[in-house]
């Protein structure tokens, strides 16, 4: 097979995000998140002006291409001059201050999105800049510097992270085109020249062959951070990042599966409890499973810096374990240990593994973290392995297994009547009972799964899973406002669970907040690389209700390459639709109604109606609008709906 070819190309990239965006989300997520709407809507029109091209959005963040480092220079004027005039009409506390970076560079080409150094010197600059300021690149100067009447400040170069030379910057002031008096690079590089050298000759007089190493060794891990963040699916979080690997299971015996994969789970449900963490989902990690794998091509697959994997062997009463910390940048082991204990010693081996990680990864363990780091949920290995059988029969989503799910978990809380996973677990059970269509009794099974989640929570007030069964609760009976408050809880006690943040994203665009859908959605997709395929649905909702169409579609197309039967793909396709239609791009609408009857022949306008009508939007009145969109792209209008 022929490897493909990695395209390449040259260009600038723009690269602008809030300062002190977290800040303001705390003090007023809502009055926030309005004011980012309406400067995105002034950035967004200001780059397609100046002829660039958004290919990047994350939370506060855009990234922008260009075909002249002169427009993009312009854009960034432009932008930054009428934010000025728009946070002038603000109070002091809602004003939004973007910073800037500008780089040229080399840059790698996948479909509509950029990836490089090339990228990521035009984010770290953004760094760099003021609030309401610009930087560039010597780059971007170069091709600038005659060409626009503006002033540059030479501000030297600038030690960013995970670029392995310093970067040249350039920091753009009002005025005519100057270089403010400042040492330029090659008048540094004079005299530093003789210093060094003097330097070095007392280190090699002194011994100081020892640092040469180091610096050797720092260069090495450098310039493979490098050509690591090239290759790299994701630029890197700037927190410490891991997968955990699912443990392989060396009993030879299949029917032990399950246990290899809870051990698994267990630890990146501890890490994922840590704010300080970046902790990539299980869905994703355990696509490697059962396959030969380098560690480092899992680390640019996933984007993170560090993979842990391991093995379990259950024999007679005793568990053997290893596990490996590799730097998937260098492939070094950064720790390994071999664990031979008696079963009932196994929450120890986990709390040890679990700490080492966060030992070795130098995390600091916020208040509350080493609890839930710690927290077994139960000192019965018993009660633990009934309970990864549950789940194991809960995941596979029929009738027979979830009562089997719903017996294991019973039997869990009996062997241990202060277990919550088990006690909400089997709450769980009776909720997607009615979630798809089995209960005969809807309210009587609500009721059911509604005390089991009061009971774990009176038992582990701090049980994610709990609030989480409370949210599907509040959304089955319609009480939204109250889903959202356990949703956010649920987000708050596992903030690395991609679910719970994917679900929040969905719960806020029904209740009329798809901005922040859109911010949260995007940091689900990022800790879940693979997504789930209603994820990707999630996606494409949050884009379309802020009025983002050709952002939704390719998410609604990457959800329908999944799955193309069932109600979730039925609203995928009409939004779909609809969206197209937005654009005006009617063909396109039309080819998709051939698609959605092909799958769905009997679907229809009212039928549309009817789904969106079942699901617990806070206003409707969209209705109107999508109906409209609908018969432009040719949709039969079937019953009365």
């Amino acid at each position: 097979m022929v490897e493909k070819h990695i395209q390449r190309k040259l260009t600038t990239i723009l690269a602008a995000d809030v300062e002190g965006f977290s800040r303001l989300m705390s003090a007023d997520e809502e009055t926030t998140l309005k004011t980012l709407k309406t400067d995105r809507e002034i950035i967004d029109g200001l780059i397609a002006r100046h002829d660039g091209r958004i290919f990047g959005t994350a939370g506060d963040s855009v990234m922008a291409e260009f075909g002249s480092a002169v427009e993009a220079v312009r854009c960034a004027m432009s932008i930054q001059e009428e934010l000025r005039v728009r946070n002038a009409e603000l109070v002091e506390d809602l004003r939004m201050m973007f910073r800037i970076g500008i780089n040229v560079g080399d840059v790698m080409v996948e479909g509509d999105n950029l990836f490089g150094d090339g990228v990521n010197v035009a984010a770290r600059l953004e760094g760099v800049a003021e609030a309401g300021g610009i930087c560039i690149s010597r780059s971007a100067f170069d091709q600038v510097k005659n060409k626009l009447s503006i002033g540059f400040e030479d501000i030297g170069p600038q030690e960013v992270k995970n670029i392995p030379e310093p970067v040249p910057a350039f920091r753009v002031v009002p005025g005519p085109v100057s270089v403010a008096a400042t040492k330029t690079p090659s008048d540094v590089r004079q005299w530093r020249i003789p210093a060094l050298a003097a330097a070095v000759a007392i280190l090699i007089v002194v011994g100081g062959g020892l640092l040469a190493w180091n610096l050797y060794q720092q260069s090495k891990v450098k310039s493979a951070l490098a050509a690591f963040e090239m290759e790299a699916a994701f630029p890197l979080p700037d927190k410490p990042s891991i997968a955990v690997l699912a443990f392989d299971n060396l009993s030879g015996d299949p029917e032990r599966e399950f246990f290899a994969d809870g051990l698994s789970e267990n630890i990146i449900t501890r890490l994922a409890s840590i704010t300080g963490m970046f902790v990539i989902a299980r869905n994703s990690s355990f696509k490697y499973k059962g396959k030969q794998i380098d560690v480092r091509q899992v680390g640019k697959e996933l984007g993170v810096r560090y993979v842990l994997e391991g093995s379990v062997l259950r024999v007679e009463g005793r568990i053997r374990v290893n596990a490996q910390l590799i730097d998937a940048i260098t492939g070094n082991h950064l720790w390994a240990e071999k664990y031979d204990r008696e079963l009932n010693d196994l929450f120890d081996v986990l709390d040890e593994i679990t700490l080492k990680v966060v030992t070795q990864l130098e995390v600091k363990l916020m208040m509350g973290d080493h609890a839930r780091v710690i927290a077994h949920g139960t000192d019965s290995v018993a009660a633990l392995e009934n309970q990864l059988l549950a789940r194991k029969a809960f995941l596979k989503f029929d009738r027979e297994n979830n009562l089997r799910s719903r017996e294991l978990s019973r039997k869990s809380s009996e062997l241990d009547p202060k277990f919550a996973w088990a006690i909400a677990q089997e709450g769980w059970s009776h909720a997607v009972e009615v979630l798809f269509g089995w209960s005969k009794d809807r309210a009587d099974s609500l009721q059911q799964a509604e005390s089991l989640a009061r009971r774990a929570l009176a038992t582990d007030p701090e049980s994610q899973f709990a609030y989480s069964l409370l949210r599907l609760i509040h959304v089955q009976r319609g009480q939204l406002d109250e889903a959202i408050v356990a949703g956010r809880r649920a987000m708050e006690l596992s903030p690395n669970d991609a679910y719970p943040i994917g679900l929040m994203s969905h719960l806020l665009v029904w209740a009329g907040q798809p901005e922040e859908g859109v911010v949260l959605i995007n940091k689900a997709l990022r800790l879940e690389p693979y997504p789930s395929p209603s994820m990707l649905h999630f996606a494409g909702d949050a884009y379309y209700f802020s009025g983002r169409y050709d952002e939704a579609i390719p998410w609604y197309r990457k959800h329908l390459e999944h799955q193309r039967r069932g109600a979730q793909a039925q609203m995928s396709w009409q939004f779909l639709i609809a969206g197209h239609v937005e654009l005006g791009q009617i063909e396109e609408a039309r080819a998709e109604v051939g698609r959605l009857l092909e799958m769905h022949p009997d679907f229809s306008i009212a039928g549309a109606v009817q789904l969106v009508r079942a699901h617990p939007f806070k206003d409707h009145s969209f209705l109107d609008h999508h109906i409209e969109m609908l018969r432009k792209a040719g949709l039969p209008e079937g019953g009365d709906g």
